[in-house]
């Protein structure tokens, strides 16, 4: 890994005449080292660098994408920014270290998203923007494409996995096979994804999304998916000035069972989390995961049973 003062220098290698003048770690989801500089204009900078083959390729990929989404952008299709890169260099092991400035707004605070205009309206707009992209974009970066039916078989494939950890609860495992084998469920018509929206990728301000980042999950697959983080844990109220929002931007939107897909899709990234847990041999991710599905189990079982009160 490399350190933060070790990113600046590189930095000034991508950028010519960079002045770093302040620098500290990042949070480095993936396989990435990342640091926020801090310039001689008190403008703030991100410094990306891959730590191995893998992630390098990775983020060729990612560059290619957001160079096409920058020009979506400044197009008008899209109502947020992107990282837009503004130097790279190579590193003697592969790969090149990227620096891009820092994306104004503050990660989105779900709790407190009011329903109505405002930030619930523009997270809805922001996405439905982003799934009406033409898809070309993400093939022409290398990046994944689905189907719908391969989609749905590369849940299947996940659900089996997790099952065979002997860690998820029989009720949650029966509930997903059935709605995996509900064909009727998954005609959906696959859209540009980011793939990894969560709070900390949606930048906001002035009641607006002004950005999102962490592009490297982009693929071609189910609208649900982007839309899961927000109906599992934004309020109800909000929920609905959202989904109003987000269908309202969509163009010939026709998917009866978006809603039941996201909140499925919810569930399925718990199975992600504890497979990432036993893959990676983390007892910690593991404990966590199997923490979370056995409240879900309960949570479920309770709305189930007749009379019980809903959630």
């Amino acid at each position: 890994m490399r350190s933060p003062l070790a990113l600046a220098a590189l930095a000034t290698v991508a950028v010519p005449g960079f002045d770093a003048r302040e620098v500290r770690a990042a949070a480095a989801p993936g396989d990435d080292d990342v640091a926020l500089v801090t310039d001689g204009q008190r403008r703030h900078w991100v410094v990306r660098a891959p730590r191995n083959a893998a992630a390098g390729a990775a983020l060729e990929a990612e560059l290619v994408l957001l160079s096409a989404l920058g020009d979506q952008v400044d197009a008008g299709k899209l109502p947020f920014d992107v990282p837009r890169v503004a130097g790279a260099a190579p590193l003697e092991e592969g790969g090149r270290v990227v620096v891009h400035r820092e994306l104004p707004g503050r990660p989105v605070d779900l709790e407190r998203v009011a329903p109505g205009p405002g930030i619930a309206a523009s997270l809805g707009r922001s996405i439905a923007a982003l799934h009406e992209l033409p898809v070309a974009i993400v093939e022409d970066a290398g990046l994944p494409v689905y189907d719908a039916p391969a989609y749905r078989a590369r849940r299947l494939a996940e659900v089996d996995e997790a099952a065979r950890t002997g860690r998820v609860p029989a009720t949650l495992l029966r509930r997903w096979e059935e709605r995996l084998e509900d064909v009727a469920l998954w005609k959906f018509a696959p859209v540009v994804l980011h793939g990894d929206l969560s709070a900390d990728h949606v930048l906001v301000a002035d009641g607006a999304v002004t950005g999102v980042t962490s592009w490297g999950e982009a693929k071609v697959a189910d609208p649900a998916d982007d839309l899961a983080w927000l109906l599992v844990a934004a309020p109800q109220d909000a929920v609905d000035s959202i989904m109003e929002a987000y269908q309202l931007r969509r163009t010939e939107l026709t998917d009866p069972h978006l809603a039941d897909r996201a909140l499925l899709a919810g569930e399925l990234a718990l199975a992600r989390w504890l497979l990432y847990g036993v893959r990676s041999g983390d007892g910690e991710v593991v404990a966590d995961a199997v923490q979370m599905l056995d409240e879900l189990d309960e949570q479920t079982r309770d709305v189930a049973e007749p009379g019980a009160a809903p959630l």
